[in-house]
């Protein structure tokens, strides 16, 4: 954002609003990237309108973090959850270091409901009210349990900690365009009872789909996540009456917050030792290496975080849009082999 923006362009904007149901303004936009420079996009959206109305501003800063991905219908985004489709395979020296396999997407709803920046209680609590029928409808292998974080006990709240689910809304990048105002209402977790499918319900995006297995079976992590984006997408359609049941846009694919996660809202990933490695290159090293084949690796607790795991490390997609999901966890599989066979060589 701090690379495109320029007084001319914030003059053209400042007295404009996007026009969607929060009515964003580009003040609002770029408060993330004003408070705090080194955030990786420094700017985010209050509705699916935003990249549209203030696109002098969003469609560099698009192009210019989702590597090889031109603003126009000729690349416009494409997307495939289909397990079979997986072409890589993980190797025999990643699969002895993987502790657990995850792949994520993000998803807002589309009208009425308010995408949360520009939302306060009651939107987020409307969005929490329709999770809670649409997981209802759910067959046995998703059914599950629904935690609302306004309701939690302290042994819920441990449970979700120790399997590493819990968020809690601290991150100032985000808390800096609004994702966090009016906590803890209208958040919740959905987990279902084998735990291999999880759902964030207004942590920032509306919906985080999540399916975590233990151990290298990213096959099997793919078929539950589509399992569960097609479970939930019908059972939005269901109780809203709407064909389309989440916001997209004709070129941009799925509208999230965060412009970083525009087009599949992907992010399939692996946590994974490697212990030598990460003492000879540190993260930063290791990352490095990840960014080769446009992925990057992340410390023990995710974004911004470091090392606190002993060697574990977080080994992720970097980009979301201009690929497929199913390219990108090629990609990733790819990046893990290379990490895993550099680590068994030293």
């Amino acid at each position: 954002m701090a690379r495109t923006i320029t007084e001319e362009m914030f003059e053209k904007y400042k007295n404009i609003s996007s026009g969607g149901l929060g009515n964003w303004t580009i003040s609002r936009a770029i408060n993330t990237g004003v408070m705090f420079p080194r955030a990786y996009m420094g700017i985010h959206a209050g509705d699916p309108e935003s990249y549209d109305t203030f696109i002098d501003l969003y469609k560099p800063c698009v192009e210019s973090y989702h590597h090889g991905f031109k603003w126009d219908p000729e690349h416009a985004h494409r997307t495939d959850l289909n397990p079979a489709n997986i072409t890589e395979t993980i190797s025999e020296e990643a699969k002895k270091r993987i502790i657990s396999s995850r792949v994520r997407v993000a998803r807002n709803l589309g009208p009425p409901y308010v995408m949360n920046p520009n939302g306060n209680a009651a939107t987020r609590n409307a969005v929490l009210d329709l999770v809670r029928d649409v997981v209802g409808t759910l067959d046995d292998e998703l059914k599950g349990t629904l935690y609302e974080h306004a309701k939690l006990t302290p042994e819920e709240e441990q449970r979700l900690i120790d399997d590493h689910f819990l968020f809690k809304g601290r991150d100032m990048r985000q808390a800096a365009c609004g994702y966090h105002q009016y906590w803890p209402a209208g958040r919740g977790i959905f987990q279902s009872h084998d735990k291999q499918f999880n759902m964030w319900i207004n942590e920032g995006d509306h919906l985080r789909i999540v399916s975590l297995f233990q151990g290298a079976d990213i096959v099997g992590v793919v078929r539950k996540l589509s399992k569960a984006v097609d479970a939930i997408s019908a059972g939005v359609a269901r109780a809203t009456g709407s064909s389309t049941p989440f916001a997209q846009h004709p070129i941009l694919g799925m509208i999230t917050c965060c412009p970083t996660n525009l087009g599949t809202g992907c992010r399939a990933s692996v946590f994974i030792d490697v212990p030598k490695l990460i003492k000879k290159l540190g993260l930063h090293g290791v990352d490095a290496i990840c960014a080769e084949n446009h992925c990057q690796a992340r410390g023990s607790t995710g974004e911004f975080s470091e090392v606190t795991e002993g060697s574990r490390i977080d080994v992720s997609n970097k980009y979301r849009l201009g690929y497929s999901e199913i390219e990108l966890i090629n990609q990733m599989i790819r990046t893990v082999n290379a990490i895993a066979q550099m680590e068994e060589a030293l």
